[in-house]
């Protein structure tokens, strides 16, 4: 029985009405010895608490898509097949160019948001480069499909959930193509393709986008693997001018890494409620060695970058959560970088989906400028409103991944 799926919800609140009635019928009917009495009806109350937490944990992970499956839940998933040391570069000496095409088959998605405006496509993909297998969701824009645009390549942005997080989450809980096709529609933002591929990689482990040799290769999964296949497959504007990548929480922090170590790959990025140091997230991989974590620190990559990299990023935080992070950028970067960053009142809620919902529509208005797209989307007037979205946020709903670590939040 799937983890996420109806069934399993169903039968769970239909064993926690009859765990509510067990004790009301049959407490004082228990027989036996004092001992055999009070065993069952311990026994009772335990299934009764039982029942309520794991329905409470299953309504947590439905809303916020924190585990796809009960592999990811249990942590026995493991979707790396090798980890060869693949170098500085990543790509291990090969020439990507040289590589075959990546023909994929895709399927409609399935899950909380995966149908809507036109559907998510998913596949499972082998990289090639990183030795990893996992799912790439893809959805197409409304124009994708208009006789209008079939000679047109589309711009891209990678989406990454957080620690732990579900590739689906930004279609579920997140809402992005609700969101974001009716404005797609009215020209007001670009037609992006969105693609969400799968980063919970270790058994109960943050991979922290990071290659590690013998363990994993995430940077070159989701920055080679992923955008080749893409291209590969649908009318997809080339690297790095046509690409983006934006995430949450820990996907934030690896959406600001990958573009500042990669900016051969993408163009911008959108970091909501990240962080520079990967020890800010307990089970970070990326965080167990001073060179892993220099390595894979935006802040470190940025100061110590020979020539500034052409790139863009978006960085929105509340104080303690990602505003520091991002001033941190602000402040060492030099031209062509540039880092836009959005203060987040304490009073908009905390490390929560709430928060981050909202800043979708105002993510993706700034990526259609900054991404060269802007021309093709003004309204009339010529202007592109910036008015913000509120798309429905509940300030009760809970988020995946975890909050900045009080101290670590303060460093660069």
């Amino acid at each position: 029985m799937s983890l996420t799926g109806s069934p399993f919800l169903y039968t769970l609140i239909a064993l926690c009405v009859v765990a509510v009635a067990l004790p009301l019928v049959l407490w004082s009917r228990v027989r036996g010895p004092k001992a055999v009495r009070a065993v069952a009806r311990v026994l009772m109350v335990l299934f009764a608490q039982g029942t309520a937490v794991a329905l409470v944990f299953t309504m947590v992970n439905n809303s916020n898509q924190l585990y796809d499956n009960w592999g990811d839940l249990l942590g026995t998933s493991d979707h790396v097949q090798e980890a060869a040391d693949l170098g500085a570069s990543g790509t291990g000496g090969i020439a990507l160019e040289k590589l075959p095409k990546v023909r994929q088959a895709f399927k409609p998605g399935k899950g909380p948001g995966m149908r809507a405006e036109g559907g998510v496509l998913t596949t499972q993909l082998k990289g090639r480069v990183s030795g990893v297998r996992g799912e790439v969701n893809v959805w197409l824009p409304p124009q994708y499909h208009d006789p209008a645009y079939r000679n047109y390549k589309f711009p891209v942005v990678e989406v990454l959930a957080g620690y732990p997080g579900s590739s689906k989450a930004w279609f579920g809980s997140m809402d992005v193509t609700q969101q974001l096709a009716p404005l797609m529609r009215s020209g007001r933002i670009a037609p992006f393709i969105i693609v969400s591929p799968r980063t919970s990689l270790l058994p109960g482990q943050d991979t922290g986008c990071a290659n590690v040799p013998g363990k994993v290769n995430a940077d070159s999964w989701l920055s080679i693997d992923v955008p080749k296949m893409v291209m590969d497959n649908f009318r997809a504007q080339a690297a790095p001018d046509g690409w983006a990548v934006a995430g949450y929480s820990a996907g934030a922090h690896c959406a600001a890494k990958l573009a500042v170590a990669h900016p051969d790959r993408y163009r911008a990025a959108v970091s909501l409620s990240g962080y520079n140091d990967p020890v800010v997230e307990r089970k970070s991989i990326a965080a167990k060695t001073q060179a892993l974590r220099a390595a894979n620190n935006p802040y470190v990559l940025l100061k110590g970058a020979h020539v500034p990299p052409r790139v863009a990023l978006y960085m929105s935080g509340q104080p303690r959560d990602g505003y520091e992070a991002g001033m941190a950028l602000k402040r060492i970067a030099k031209a062509p970088t540039t880092v836009d960053v959005v203060f987040i009142p304490k009073s908009a809620g905390g490390h929560t989906m709430a928060l981050w919902k909202p800043q979708v529509v105002p993510a993706f208005r700034w990526l259609t400028e900054v991404m060269g797209t802007g021309h093709r989307t003004r309204t009339a007037s010529g202007a592109t409103p910036l008015a913000p979205s509120t798309a429905g946020s509940r300030p009760a709903e809970l988020a995946s991944g975890i909050a900045s670590r009080a101290d670590a939040a303060r460093r660069p």
